[in-house]
């Protein structure tokens, strides 16, 4: 699974580049979407990389994900809203969607809103690792650990 983050705003941005981000749903700064890693959506990916930042996300990040940023409308994911979703725990209901057994988008809505990093973006101009932009690897964990907070 890869983690999407956008860093750079609206303006300036060419018709096919804004497309991409919406099909994305990635319309906002700092909104994060989790996609499962195939060859349409790495080339997504890889053309709005001028904009967003990206990476393998690990399970225990996107637990932490889910349980401070996941909604259901405006109302928080709990534990009891998972295991009442027909999982039987929070740790089954990653597991299904890392193995593809289920959408994600199907049981939250996305994107993740997220707050900026905490410290802020080195530079929203420069790749990865002089700036923010681009491929991260694991490294995003790191970044969005920042922007989750606790």
């Amino acid at each position: 699974m890869i983690a999407a983050i956008r860093v750079r705003g609206n303006v300036g941005v060419r018709k096919d580049i804004r497309d991409t981000l919406e099909m994305l749903r990635l319309k906002a700064v700092n909104n994060c979407v989790v996609i499962k890693e195939n060859p349409s959506t790495l080339g997504m990916v890889k053309k709005v990389s001028d904009y967003i930042t990206y990476g393998e996300i690990s399970k225990d990040v996107f637990k932490k994900l889910l349980l401070k940023w996941g909604r259901k409308g405006r109302k928080r994911i709990t534990e009891e809203d998972i295991k009442n979703m027909g999982f039987e725990s929070v740790d089954a209901f990653i597991d299904a969607v890392f193995e593809g057994k289920v959408k994600l988008k199907d049981y939250i809505s996305l994107p993740f809103r997220l707050h900026p990093p905490k410290g802020g973006w080195k530079s929203i101009k420069k790749r990865y690792p002089k700036g923010a932009l681009g491929y991260r690897g694991e490294a995003i964990n790191d970044i969005l650990l920042k922007m989750i907070g606790k």
